[in-house]
């Protein structure tokens, strides 16, 4: 597995509580929850590439 970049993310105090309930929901650790959402938004985009193996939280197919 490849290098985990560290950094300080400040979020208001009822996105986190609503990130930690959906983590909490799906079985992930809020900083998992919030990979898994920040990884989605970039491929919805066309921003990151889809690459299957890359993601360890898929659950289709």
């Amino acid at each position: 597995m490849a290098a985990r970049k560290r950094f300080l993310l400040r979020v208001d105090p009822k996105v986190h509580a609503a990130i930690e309930r959906w983590a909490a929901d799906e079985l992930r650790s809020v900083n998992a929850q919030i990979e898994y959402l920040l990884k989605d938004a970039l491929r919805r985009r066309g921003r990151l590439a889809r690459d299957e193996t890359d993601d360890p939280y898929r659950t289709e197919g």
